[in-house]
């Protein structure tokens, strides 16, 4: 006798299902639940293993597998994903419209292609003219055995990988792909879920890398339920500001390398170009020593990158202050203006507060309060150091200055860019020495300190 597909509701927020439709789903989102029908699975259950495999291993007798790596031809997408992608592994690629995810997975393509495997392209939102129209623009040579297809059927996708059989798969986007299997409608809950289960059973069984770009939401969070990102090996997000030329690729999810590693592009004409050294790219047009400006620095992944930081302080004409940040957390700096008030008797109370990273870099950590709290010192004392200073620190509720990490390697890349003078905390400070080569370490205790040896 044959089964009969079953109705469900599934929370669009984050995946729950129910039986019966609720108003408030169990994570808070309010009218939230779609209804949707779920066909039972035909045939043997592919996911169950026989019982003869089921034996577990002693842990002390697995060897520790050499996972093969492959080459992107881009060395910064090498970076994050810890040394080149590895076969069989799953990586969700997201970032907001316009970004350039289409743009790099193109030239991974192309670089991946070039070496005479064949890999396959899926586009459910393009057409194969407008793949081809950015191909001949950001690609210097189209290979032979890169293959387009325009596609939203996962089944179709499937007998399109039997037929070809390629090294890499791209699917752009997974929330355009539907299964035949379900009766929802691409981008829900149980379609996004369905077709990445698919798509993982495809990339472990026949080895090959998959790249699986996905939407966001308004919140930059990615779209869809919780489980792809559980079920992927690699979770990659692509940032920047789309009025500027200036991109990062972070990844937050690794199995296979460290998630604290970046990656840098600039978007040109022709695609998208490797920044080298980030932190010249974001001081090339500091002015020297210029009122309202501190240098900061922050430890991703294998590098120190340095950027600067710009404050402006005015006075409030009516109503309350304002207090505007760009790259910076607005409550961390309510909190470094309440200190700098309590603490160091700065009177900001009646001064409007504005305060900016350069090059639209939106620095993680703490390591950047005593820069933000140095630009905004000199945009109200009108102070200019007078030599090149950088600061790096994290600032507490009592004025102390808290002990940040990597602070050495962070000194000596200053050194390096021809920094003269830092101010870091003393419990950093006093591990690194008074200076490094003609870069010199300023101890700080609290704030008040930093502020004194920012002008000296």
């Amino acid at each position: 006798m044959a089964k009969k597909s079953k109705t469900v509701f599934v929370c669009q927020e984050c995946g729950y299902e129910s039986t019966q439709w609720m108003g408030k789903c169990i994570c808070g989102a309010w009218n939230s639940f779609v209804e949707e029908k779920v066909m039972p699975a035909s045939g043997e259950d592919v996911r169950s293993r026989s019982r003869e495999g089921a034996k577990p291993a002693q842990l002390s007798q697995v060897g520790t597998e050499h996972y093969e790596r492959i080459d992107t031809g881009i060395g910064e997408l090498n970076r994050v994903l810890g040394g080149g992608m590895v076969k069989g592994s799953l990586t969700l690629i997201s970032g907001e419209p316009g970004i350039g995810k289409s743009t790099i997975i193109i030239q991974t393509a192309a670089n991946i292609a070039a070496k005479g495997v064949p890999v396959l392209y899926v586009s459910g939102e393009e057409s194969e003219e407008q793949i081809k129209l950015r191909a001949d623009r950001v690609c210097k040579e189209i290979p032979d055995t890169l293959y387009v297809l325009a596609e939203t059927n996962m089944e179709n996708v499937e007998t399109a990988c039997e037929n070809i059989k390629p090294a890499f798969l791209i699917i752009d986007s997974i929330q355009t792909l539907y299964s035949s299997q379900l009766d929802s409608a691409p981008g829900s809950v149980s379609q996004v879920r369905m077709c990445g289960s698919q798509l993982m059973k495809i990339g472990k069984t026949k080895n090959m890398p998959v790249f699986i770009v996905a939407h966001v939401t308004k919140s930059g969070d990615l779209a869809g339920p919780k489980t792809v990102e559980h079920m992927v090996d690699c979770v990659l997000n692509f940032s920047g500001e789309r009025d500027q030329e200036f991109r990062v690729i972070r990844s937050y999810k690794n199995r296979f390398g460290t998630t604290s590693e970046i990656g840098a592009f600039t978007m040109e004409a022709a695609g998208l170009k490797e920044v080298k050294d980030i932190s010249a790219t974001f001081l090339e047009t500091r002015e020297e020593m210029s009122e309202g400006s501190v240098t900061a620095a922050i430890y991703e992944g294998s590098r120190p990158v340095m950027f600067e930081i710009q404050a402006l302080v005015s006075p409030a004409n009516v109503g309350f202050a304002r207090r505007t940040s760009v790259g910076i957390d607005n409550s961390r700096l309510n909190m470094i203006l309440a200190v700098m008030e309590k603490i160091a008797g700065l009177p900001l109370m009646n001064q409007d507060v504005y305060v900016n990273v350069v090059g639209g870099l939106r620095p993680d950590g703490t390591s950047t309060d005593l820069a933000a709290a140095l630009a905004i010192y000199s945009s109200y004392k009108r102070a200019v150091p007078a030599k090149r200073t950088l600061a790096v620190g994290e600032v507490g509720l009592t004025g102390d200055l808290r002990s940040v990490q990597n602070a050495e390697k962070i000194a000596k890349e200053a050194a390096r860019l021809g920094y003269e003078k830092i101010i870091m905390p003393k419990r950093n400070a006093d591990k690194i020495g008074a200076s490094i080569g003609a870069c010199r370490i300023i101890s700080a205790k609290n704030i008040q300190e930093a502020f004194e040896a920012f002008t000296s």
